[in-house]
């Protein structure tokens, strides 16, 4: 059994404000990517918020939030990528209204520095230095909060007829995801927004399709995960 719990937060859940409090301490107190006085009392929130899916990893008791991530759907506000990206993948035929984008992954400090987590937001050469050596050590668990995550991710994606992700990530964020066979495909080159990124596509099924043949062992804990 995981150590961990993974659900679906609805805006009007009470929980929700701790999401947001806990990407203030990432976002602006820890890294620095938000400003502070862009978001007062604590709170990172931005406009897209209410057209998203929020996710969250919690305690196994419930009592402690530890990490959160969210889909943003399509509306009349487009996406955050498009906004900040050049995108010159070709991307002919897409349906908007399949799509999502993976945004504000944000993990607490304190699990960051247990499961290797902060390579999330390394955008150096380092980042693949630091993976391939925790790979080594076979240490699963050290991947379980992102796994879990990306697992409740997949499947909240199945129940509202996503198809493709956007994502804009960092170089240490693509790497794991690679070596845990969740594979996106660039679509413009790197830019200077929240550190060096870059910006990917994914279509769901197929990664849903390499992780279940390569990488299940990295899913085999969660009972949402993926493939089935």
């Amino acid at each position: 059994m995981s150590r961990f719990e993974f659900k679906k937060v609805t805006r009007d859940d009470p929980l929700i404000n701790e999401v947001y409090k806990l990407r203030y301490k990432v976002y602006c107190d820890e890294w620095g990517f938000e400003k502070p006085e862009d978001h007062p009392g604590g709170i990172e929130y931005d406009e897209f918020d209410k057209h998203s899916v929020h996710l969250v990893a919690l305690t196994n008791d419930g009592r402690e939030l530890i990490g959160t991530i969210r889909i943003i759907l399509n509306s009349e506000l487009g996406f955050p990528i498009e906004n900040h990206c050049k995108i010159d993948g070709d991307l002919t035929g897409l349906n908007r209204h399949h799509l999502g984008e993976i945004s504000r992954l944000a993990v607490s400090k304190e699990y960051r520095r247990r499961a290797g987590d902060r390579l999330i937001y390394d955008d150096g050469e380092s980042a693949n230095l630091e993976i391939n050596s925790i790979m080594q050590e076979r240490r699963k668990n050290e991947y379980a909060i992102i796994t879990g995550l990306y697992t409740c991710m997949y499947k909240e994606s199945l129940a509202i007829g996503l198809t493709k992700w956007y994502a804009v990530m960092a170089k240490g964020l693509n790497i794991l995801l690679q070596r845990m066979g969740i594979v996106f495909k660039p679509i413009g080159p790197e830019v200077d927004y929240h550190g060096i990124r870059t910006p990917y596509i994914g279509a769901i099924d197929e990664i849903a399709m390499k992780v279940s043949r390569d990488k299940a062992e990295f899913f085999e804990a969660y009972e949402i995960g993926l493939g089935g």
